[in-house]
């Protein structure tokens, strides 16, 4: 497949926002929402601004989102939500913008955008898509692969740009975005162009699976990503035409992994390792669909560690080595400034008790005087003001620093960290493995033609203890006849 017209914005984001491709919105700091941009020409849904998204945030046209450099803080603008286009005043408005346009007495729209005007509060990011922030935003079909799991495991199965990976149970697309930026070296020229990193992608269910194909093609991965619909448990891991992925890295995200770890490997097997006849071969139909070339590595996502012991069993019976279970448990640290003291305002990140014990006594001791004060205004007697309190005594200390003290609010108190309390993720045993490459005579032989063996000069480290002292000797020897030679060189000059 040839490269698209437009470059993913997960792969080639650009500098600036573009129409037709996709962004993130930032409402708040856990909450993104993705976003299509549209280029309107005219009123759409009734907005005379063009498309328009709508927050709790305010209203915000899609024109002012467009060709804005990523990142960008976007204000929001003034929208008639109510009417919907029609007939409205707006007030304070200059001379010199555009007038809103309405529907005509005919009931026809306006062929035209209006233009945005901006509100007097409101406002949010606009990111580029990221496979992070899309898995915090993106529609939860399935249980999803997080990025602190998926970031660990193409790591352990050493995906890289221009590697073939196999995923099993797209799913919501999760690992399906990150493992294409992992692998993306460029987009193919061809569907028979192996020399570019490419995502296998297979899912069972129709719906995910028509559902995760409409987004590889929104965007723009179709180059990068293949998704097919099958069932892996009994059709293995070729795609459509019966080529081999030829595979490097495996990811399996299946309920039941062992039933299809037999089409992993380099002949043909039936579950439990137990090789066939090779009756069954003698067409040439049957191709391995992993890289006979390299070692393949892989990773199985379960819940439950029945799921991880007969995973275990089956990779152990068809050869794969270096078999461990890894559970990632992830925590965010949420670093803020703690500030102590009995005047601080009960704000959020305060703690309204004493900082030490001077503050302590002096609280002690206004509580003890207003109490006084209190019980003489109970009585007959005319009650005498208070004595006026200095500036001196007005001051108090909190963590260190006291009411004059001219650092701003945000750079009092102490910096500390808290985990947060509840976990973004969910239970899940990650298995990984490796299949080493196949080395048979001829492997042994190419092998010995680059590299030869046994028919060395000289191997470093190899020499007795009197041919090194003869070695040592030779080299004193020979420095002490260059340093004769350029002093008599220099005493002949000086002649």
């Amino acid at each position: 497949m040839a490269s698209p017209s437009c470059p993913s914005p997960f792969l080639e984001p650009g500098t600036k926002t573009r129409a037709n491709t996709l962004a993130i919105v930032s409402l708040s700091r856990d909450n993104f929402q993705p976003i299509t941009l549209e280029q309107s020409s005219g009123a759409v849904d009734g907005y005379a601004e063009g498309a328009t998204l709508n927050t709790r945030f305010g209203s915000f046209p899609h024109s002012t989102l467009l060709d804005i450099p990523w990142g960008s803080q976007v204000r929001a603008s003034l929208v008639d939500t109510g009417s919907r286009g029609r007939k409205r005043r707006r007030d304070e408005v200059d001379s010199d913008d555009t007038p809103v346009p309405s529907p005509d007495d005919d009931g026809t729209a306006p062929t035209v955008p209006a233009k945005a005007i901006t509100a007097a509060s409101g406002f949010i990011y606009i990111l580029r898509p990221s496979p992070e922030l899309w898995t915090s935003s993106l529609p939860h079909r399935t249980q999803v692969v997080y990025t602190p799991d998926y970031s660990y495991i193409l790591e352990r199965i050493r995906a890289r740009p221009g590697s073939k990976l196999i995923e099993a149970g797209a799913g919501s697309g999760s690992f399906t975005h990150a493992s294409a930026r992992a692998v993306y070296s460029g987009y193919p020229s061809g569907i028979d162009d192996d020399s570019k990193g490419r995502v296998f992608s297979f899912e069972f269910h129709e719906p995910r699976f028509r559902k995760m194909q409409e987004e590889i093609r929104n965007h723009s991965l179709e180059g990068v990503v293949r998704i097919t619909h099958r069932d892996v448990y009994r059709q293995g891991f070729l795609v459509d035409d019966g080529r081999s992925p030829k595979a490097t890295a495996v990811f399996l995200d299946l309920p039941a992994p062992w039933e299809a770890l037999h089409h992993l490997s380099r002949c043909r097997t039936r579950k439990g390792g137990e090789e066939t006849d090779g009756e069954d071969d003698n067409d040439g139909s049957w191709k391995s669909p992993l890289d006979a070339e390299q070692s393949v590595y892989i990773c199985t996502f379960s819940p439950c560690i029945e799921q991880v012991t007969r995973t275990v069993a089956e990779l152990r019976a068809l050869g794969w080595t270096d078999i461990d279970m890894v559970e990632i448990v992830h925590k965010r640290l949420n670093v803020m400034r703690d500030r102590v003291g009995v005047n601080v305002p009960g704000e959020k990140g305060s703690n309204p008790t004493a900082a030490d014990v001077d503050e302590a006594v002096a609280k002690l001791k206004e509580d003890v005087k207003r109490t006084q004060e209190f019980h003489k205004s109970q009585h007959s007697h005319p009650v005498v003001a208070p004595e006026a309190e200095t500036e001196d005594k007005k001051t108090t200390r909190t963590n260190g620093a006291t009411s004059k003290d001219t650092k701003p609010i945000f750079m009092q108190g102490s910096i500390v960290h808290r985990a947060e309390a509840e976990l973004k993720t969910h239970t899940s045993y990650l298995v990984f493995a490796i299949l080493p490459r196949e080395w048979d005579a001829d492997a042994e032989a190419a092998a010995l033609a680059k590299w030869p063996c046994g028919q060395e000069g000289r191997t470093i480290g190899n020499l007795d203890k009197k041919t090194r002292k003869e070695e040592k000797r030779l080299m004193l020897a020979s420095k002490k006849k260059r340093v004769k030679q350029e002093g008599e060189m220099v005493a002949g000059r000086g002649a």
